[in-house]
């Protein structure tokens, strides 16, 4: 069996440390490694300091067989990255010709003059090879050092994914010939990370040794994914997929996708095969659930409009909410959720209706509804459902695990498809 390279990922920017930036590089850097067969061991942000990005090397090297690095290339003062990798492979900086035309380029393109410091960029360490940069001003780099790749990119996202898309890509599954490890990913909602493991441990148990699952939780929902190694055996994948029918049997609709799908985009598809339209009525969410569906591209033909009636004169001139059922059960009940549901039904004139009302915090909670009690509704033409729910996790969190139940709801209630 072929060995599998390892990878380790370093970002580099006290803006990274100091919160500013979200690094999103390294995900995509892992996904698309993945792809390759080549395994991310460890990912560690450094601060624009050059040694401390000395050390990070010194350590990455000890146990990846290939380094990327990102950040710290710009035309600015504290951009050392180049400087430290000119240093660190005992090299010295020269002019490189076709970077040079292309940084005049870019200037002569927006009619821009083109300072010294630009032309700076165009200086690479003498020990690398030049990673062209189509879509900005800063060449990647490319080392080989003793048995271990270094990579260098641009922190700017869109610069980096272009390099690695058209050039590090290709040249790493060359220089390790790699063979691609297979993903296969299930969605599946309503069910704990610890239950849904209770309930599928023999099927886990008994997966072959090349097969790993991994439990990725989120707000409501886990993800799944099985991780298959090449083991000399041809169709890895087909194994893989001859594993999920027994999956399938013991978790059943807690399923609700399989790939890297979203649960609004599983309901949007369920919707649009139904030839079904939806509304929301919110309170508690603020319109949550309308922009978790709305996310979808061609939501438009399904999706028809949200009332966010947040105060109780605008459930009952709104959607019609009794003003009885308020006085009997309050604005956060099963019976105005309910309502809610069937209001919006008919004011909207849509198929399908789902609500939500409820205490998310941190305030206005009582002994008989505590902060994160939260009522939910579905409702068509033949039946209405509702849920009390209780999330005790913040606000936001609380908002974000009700929009989760709804659109679990919402799936779970649509009528068949009529054939």
């Amino acid at each position: 069996m072929q060995q599998v390279p390892n990878a380790e990922i370093i970002t580099i920017g006290d803006e990274l440390l100091y919160g500013q930036v979200i690094d999103t590089n390294s995900a995509f850097m892992g996904q698309e490694l993945g792809k390759l067969g080549i395994r991310v061991r460890q990912i560690s942000s450094v601060s624009d300091r050059g040694a401390e990005i000395v050390q990070a090397l010194d350590a990455a090297r000890e146990r990846a067989d290939v380094i990327l690095l990102t950040g710290g290339l710009g035309p600015t003062k504290d951009d050392l990255t180049k400087h430290v990798l000119t240093e660190y492979f005992r090299s010295e900086l020269v002019l490189h010709e076709p970077t040079l035309q292309h940084v005049e380029a870019i200037f002569a393109r927006y009619n821009r003059p083109m300072l010294e410091v630009n032309r700076q960029q165009a200086y690479v360490p003498r020990a690398c090879e030049v990673v062209p940069n189509p879509m900005g001003t800063a060449p990647g780099m490319w080392f080989e050092d003793q048995g271990t790749v270094f990579v260098s990119m641009p922190g700017v996202p869109f610069e980096m994914k272009r390099m690695m898309t058209d050039t590090v890509l290709p040249r790493l599954q060359e220089h390790f010939h790699t063979a691609p490890i297979e993903h296969v990913v299930v969605q599946t909602v309503g069910l704990g990370e610890s239950f849904l493991a209770q309930q599928i441990a023999d099927w886990e148990d008994a997966l072959p040794p090349n097969v790993k699952l991994a439990y990725l939780p989120s707000l409501g929902a886990v993800r799944l994914r099985l991780t298959g190694t090449d083991d000399g055996q041809p169709d890895l994948r087909g194994r893989m997929l001859a594993l999920l029918p027994a999956l399938r049997e013991r978790l059943g609709t807690h399923i609700f996708a399989e790939g890297e799908v979203k649960l609004e985009e599983a309901v949007g598809q369920l919707l649009r095969e139904r030839g079904l339209t939806v509304g929301t009525a919110e309170s508690c969410t603020g319109g949550y659930i309308a922009q978790r569906l709305t996310s979808v591209p061609g939501s438009s033909s399904y999706f028809q409009g949200s009332i966010v009636a947040y105060d109780n004169d605008i459930k009952v001139k709104a959607l019609g909410v009794k003003p009885e059922t308020l006085a009997a059960h309050g604005a956060v009940s099963e019976a105005t959720a309910r309502e809610m549901a069937e209001g919006l039904r008919h004011r909207l004139g849509v198929d399908v209706a789902v609500a939500a009302s409820g205490i998310a915090g941190p305030g206005g909670g009582t002994p008989e509804k505590p902060v994160g009690t939260i009522c939910i509704a579905y409702a068509d033409a033949h039946q209405t459902v509702s849920r009390q729910l209780s999330f005790d996790r913040g606000r936001q969190l609380n908002i974000e695990y009700t929009s989760t139940a709804v659109l679990n709801l919402l799936r779970l209630s649509l009528p068949p498809v009529v054939k």
